[in-house]
């Protein structure tokens, strides 16, 4: 229960928190973006079974591969993309606490 908790705790509040400290007059519409980067998690549909609770989804579901990482890692470069990138890193930071209870 604690993991669950922690997990998606970490997908709603870092980037909230980011939003509210660094984006305070667009916060909304920053968090929006960076919490948009749950979609990645669209990459279950193709594990069987598509959820297993004791499965690290780190390198491997295939948006969440280390050559993905580098592409997310990459999205902070550029200012049209950080946002973006932002919400992908901490979708992937997110998980690794998660693999951290396993």
């Amino acid at each position: 229960m604690l993991q669950t908790i922690v997990h998606y705790g970490c997908h709603i509040l870092i980037p909230l928190v980011v939003a509210l400290i660094w984006y305070k007059t667009n916060w909304k519409l920053a968090f929006l973006i960076m919490f948009s980067g749950m979609w990645i998690d669209l990459d279950h549909l193709l594990a069987n079974p598509i959820f297993n609770p004791n499965r690290c989804s780190i390198n491997f579901h295939p948006l969440h591969s280390y050559y993905a990482m580098a592409v997310y890692f990459m999205l902070l470069l550029p200012k049209k993309t950080r946002l973006i990138g932002l919400g992908l890193v901490i979708h992937i930071v997110s998980d690794l606490v998660d693999c951290s209870f396993m």
